[in-house]
């Protein structure tokens, strides 16, 4: 299939992209930028900003849209993976150095720890609040399983934002992603509410994969009817040939649409663009538009 002309990222090059990388890479750090593919990469970095991944780099799942490497076969993962408990330190203290205004933190899905890393996240949420008073930070968590005394321990540290990706349509996860639950996924963003009802809870959606239009917004209504407050669509790009292949380029006048479908809802916000990723002009959703 033959990529679109409005399909098009700016090369990651320049003294503040290479900056940011000297300072992941001696932190021995992750970043979802460079894990997933991220077509941004280039643009967000040169802005100083990026999406750090804790909790290693390999994930325990095998998302068929992903590019993180994974240890999962079809027993489950195939070995238990160590945590570094100083991560959340490193993290916090390259967040210090960059003087972030927004954090974004996210991680693999740790289903071989008994709270899915939770700990991790709630330690390294606590830290860059310590570490840098005023920086907002919000994270991209995975489902923990469905445990609910893991989400509380995230949102007991106070992020200023708790996201959670159902990345599809219901009838798309077992191809896309087999070990994950749509249903467990939108409950997850229930409980965040009922367990904090101050949290700005957000979500993504990617589109592409074979979905069609009354099933997205469909997806999009389900997260507004649990208080969902934030929500990213982007064009599914598919890493490589060995993931699921890309069934259809939507237009921008179609992001537009969604954009428009998602405010008229009651969504606070709406980032919808074909290369609009979960932490795309985050810190632009911190605080609730007037």
């Amino acid at each position: 299939m033959i990529r679109p002309s409005w399909i098009k990222a700016k090369a990651p090059v320049g003294a503040e992209y290479n900056e940011l990388k000297s300072l992941v890479e001696s932190a021995r750090l992750h970043t979802v930028c460079q894990s997933a593919c991220c077509p941004n990469i280039g643009e967000c970095w040169r802005a100083r900003t990026a999406t750090f991944m804790i909790l290693g780099g390999t994930c325990t799942r095998d998302c068929r849209f992903c590019a993180v490497p994974s240890c999962w076969n079809d027993s489950g993962p195939l070995r238990s993976l160590p945590v570094d408990d100083d991560e959340p330190r490193r993290v916090a203290e390259a967040v210090r150095l960059l003087d972030l205004k927004h954090a974004v933190i996210t991680s693999v899905t740790r289903d071989d720890l008994p709270d899915g890393g939770a700990h991790i996240f709630a330690e390294t949420i606590r830290l860059i609040h310590e570490m840098l008073p005023g920086c907002a930070v919000e994270v991209l968590i995975p489902d923990f399983q469905g445990r609910c005394e893991s989400l509380c321990s995230v949102i007991e540290a106070n992020p200023e934002i708790l996201n959670h990706n159902i990345e599809t349509v219901p009838r798309c996860y077992p191809a896309l992603r087999p070990q994950a639950v749509y249903s467990r996924s939108i409950e997850l963003l229930r409980q965040a509410k009922e367990i904090e009802s101050g949290v700005r809870t957000k979500s993504g959606i990617m589109v592409g994969v074979g979905e069609d239009w009354s099933e997205l917004v469909q997806a999009m209504a389900d997260l507004r009817s649990v208080g969902c407050d934030i929500l990213t669509i982007g064009q599914y790009l598919a890493p490589s040939n060995h993931h699921h292949p890309i069934e259809r380029y939507y237009t921008p006048d179609e992001f537009e649409q969604l954009k428009k479908a998602g405010l008229e809802m009651g969504f606070s916000h709406v980032e919808s663009g074909p290369l609009v990723r979960s932490s795309y002009h985050a810190a632009e959703q911190t605080t609730p538009k007037q």
